[in-house]
């Protein structure tokens, strides 16, 4: 007896296993060798990849909780190889970007939601009740500490990791360690960047780099025109500029210490 609800025209891949209770509705498209748990929803407009384990009581592709989602036709697609674990969230796209997209090989913990038109890169894990508001960006190796909330808008860079219970209201550029509230500057991922093959050179440039941007006390103009004389040759710099250029709602702040009564 089939205990699943699976739509005649959803199209699984080979060795696609669905496991009891859960359905699976019209448009959606799931790659070879994922498994889809007990109790999950697949709502219209998933595009799932290869090699994917979605654990029970997750809900994919829902529509947005955003009160001007009229109705239109939107996706949600994610990549290959992501573990998404229990009652996670992933909401479809609203006519703003018209997709919400998730990239390959992440962990999403328990509980995680990723809103409307947010897109995630590859090799990411946002540990338990991380949430992200709409229109978010966020680049490749992050990691979000538990609970860690994130404001609509906001544009993490690659390499970043959050400490857990984070409200991130501001953009975090590549490379840091970001923690507190409001969100700052707590440092460098030198330990995150070591294991992902960068050399010391690279890691020292960032490191100065950051110093220009947040320990100062330079205007980022000021800090900008240093970081562009001193290391607008190299990767890192390229990457930390570009960034900077392109913030949508300011970078968060430098490290401040926190005083005590």
């Amino acid at each position: 007896m089939q205990l699943n609800d699976i739509h005649p025209k959803a199209v699984l891949g080979n060795n696609v296993k669905v496991g009891n209770f859960s359905t699976i509705c019209e448009d959606v498209v799931i790659g070879d060798n994922t498994v889809i748990e007990p109790n999950v929803v697949i709502y219209p407009g998933a595009r799932i990849g290869k090699n994917c384990h979605i654990f029970p009581g997750s809900v994919i592709s829902a529509i947005p909780q955003d009160l001007k989602f009229d109705g239109e036709y939107t996706t949600c697609e994610i990549g290959d190889n992501n573990v998404i674990r229990e009652c996670c969230t992933i909401n479809r796209g609203t006519s703003a970007s018209g997709r919400t997209v998730i990239g390959s090989y992440n962990l999403l913990m328990a509980y995680v939601h990723v809103a409307h038109d947010c897109v995630v890169g590859s090799k990411c894990v946002f540990a338990n009740n991380a949430t992200l508001a709409g229109h978010i960006i966020v680049g490749d190796y992050v990691i979000l500490g538990g609970k860690t909330a994130c404001l609509q808008f906001i544009h993490i860079g690659s390499h970043v990791i959050t400490a857990g219970g984070s409200l991130v209201d501001k953009d975090i550029p590549p490379f840091v360690k970001a923690a507190r509230y409001p969100i700052s500057y707590a440092g460098v991922n030198s330990l995150g960047l070591q294991r992902r093959g960068f050399s010391r050179e690279a890691i020292n440039n960032i490191t100065d780099i950051y110093r220009y941007v947040f320990q100062k006390g330079y205007t980022i103009s000021h800090a900008v025109e240093e970081i562009k004389e001193r290391y607008g040759h190299t990767d890192e710099g390229k990457q930390v500029l570009g960034f900077i250029g392109s913030a949508n709602t300011g970078l968060m702040k430098g490290y401040t210490f926190m005083k005590r009564n």
